[in-house]
């Protein structure tokens, strides 16, 4: 075995045994491991190879403190951030390969709020008792795999024993992997990513095409919420060189409280990181809900459209199309000189079009005046006579977005050159 591990996240003092067992099946599989406790309240029932005090203190305090406080849920957001510390210290000195927690409520929290912060592509698993039920809060924006327990974690038993073993195989199995991906994944396509949701399908799909025949690598986010976090939270991360953010949708959602919303900071990632980005309403016209029976009574009377049995969409109106304008232009104003807007005059959705049932030219117009009324004047607006779907739209997308991305190359290297002449200077 060499020193690269597999963390296990557990709290050893209700969770010691099983601790201990998913060690020593990762050891059996020749995984190397690091046992790292994050209790607080009780003894630790097996020895630890990260004790509790120093994950406490990786998390800004110590142990007694949390102790003396007695205070559960700061405990637990404590030790989360502690873990979190301590994997991202593994992490950057190469020695991590995979993450293992367990866990209650409490446990699982701790580490799912450690998973947070590690990169996409990093094995992460948590077998859980919360994990047959609502994850969002668990998984996040994340790649965190979650395994129901099927029974209580609270001691070993024939089935936990199964579903254990089952666990650290697969934590085993993936770690492997990655650690054999990592020398082999220098030389990736540049990335772009894009959103699209079921009415901006034809649009993304020829941008996509076009844009990998040019070399480029194009990963395409559901604009359903997550989709739209998970997206920004790679933009964050460094991973992507650009953005063709077609589907806007989720800021419809976030304003008027549909279900798909992505939160109050949807569109500035981009802009904080300073990648190019061409942006479009698509999708603008609508708020998503569940089944009809779902739709808060409050918007009775409004125009709705039955998308499928589990999805009710809501036509915007004026006022709201006004309003997401002013939002849009507030959010790309982050990054006047990386950021490109194009405008479909004919609707920006498949049912947005003469003779569909969210055809409502005046409330596309009000989003484009207030738009380009609260807009940077230095932001480029591009206004085009086609529906979002065709495949001219499309293209002037695509194309754009690749001239922004080679110029910044250009400017990268540019400045790489007369750092180098300085350095000889």
């Amino acid at each position: 075995m060499d020193d690269r591990v597999v963390a296990i996240l557990a709290t050893l003092d209700t969770k010691g045994a099983e601790a201990a067992y998913l060690k020593a099946c990762l050891l059996r599989a020749e995984q190397a491991v690091l046992l790292i406790d994050t209790g607080v309240q009780g003894q630790a029932q097996v020895p630890a190879d990260r004790t509790r005090e120093a994950v406490a203190q990786s998390g800004g305090t110590t142990l007694k403190a949390l102790q003396d406080a007695a205070d559960r849920g700061k405990a637990v957001a404590a030790m989360g951030q502690g873990a979190a510390a301590t994997l991202a210290e593994l992490l950057r000195t190469g020695r991590l390969v995979g993450v293992l927690g367990l866990g209650g409520s409490a446990g699982t929290s701790i580490a799912a709020t450690a998973m947070q912060e590690l990169p996409v592509g990093l094995p992460k698993l948590i077998v859980s008792t919360m994990a047959s039920g609502d994850t969002r809060a668990y998984v996040g924006v994340k790649d965190v795999t979650l395994m129901y327990s099927v029974v209580d974690i609270a001691g070993l038993n024939r089935i936990s024993r199964e579903v254990l073993g089952n666990a650290a195989a697969a934590i085993a199995g993936m770690a492997a992997r990655y650690a054999q991906r990592e020398a082999a994944s220098t030389q990736d396509k540049p990335l772009i990513a894009a959103t699209m949701f079921g009415v901006t399908t034809p649009c993304v799909t020829a941008a996509r095409e076009y844009l990998e025949s040019r070399g480029y690598e194009v990963l395409v986010f559901h604009a359903t919420g997550s989709g739209g976090r998970a997206m920004e939270g790679l933009v964050e991360e460094g991973f992507i060189d650009g953005v063709l953010d077609v589907t806007t949708t989720e800021w419809a959602d976030e304003l008027v409280g549909g279900v798909l919303n992505a939160g109050p900071h949807r569109l500035e990632a981009m802009g904080r990181r300073g990648i190019p980005h061409v942006v479009a309403p698509g999708a603008l016209d609508m708020v998503n809900f569940g089944p009809r029976e779902t739709v808060p009574a409050t918007f009775a009377g409004r125009l709705f459209y039955q998308h499928n049995p589990q999805v009710t969409l809501m036509r915007t109106t004026i006022a709201e199309n006004r309003r997401l304008g002013q939002i849009l232009a507030a959010k790309l104003n982050l990054a006047p000189g990386q950021v490109e807007v194009f405008l479909p005059l004919l609707g920006v959705s498949a049912i947005d079009r003469e003779g569909q049932p969210f055809f409502d030219p005046a409330a596309d117009a009000a989003f484009r005046d207030a738009l380009q009324a609260a807009l940077d004047p230095a932001i480029p607006v591009h206004e085009m006579p086609c529906h979002i779907n065709e495949t001219a739209f499309a293209l002037a997308m695509a194309r754009r977005l690749e001239a922004m991305i080679s110029r910044n190359r250009e400017s990268q290297a540019t400045d790489s050159r007369k750092e180098a002449r300085g350095e000889r200077a």
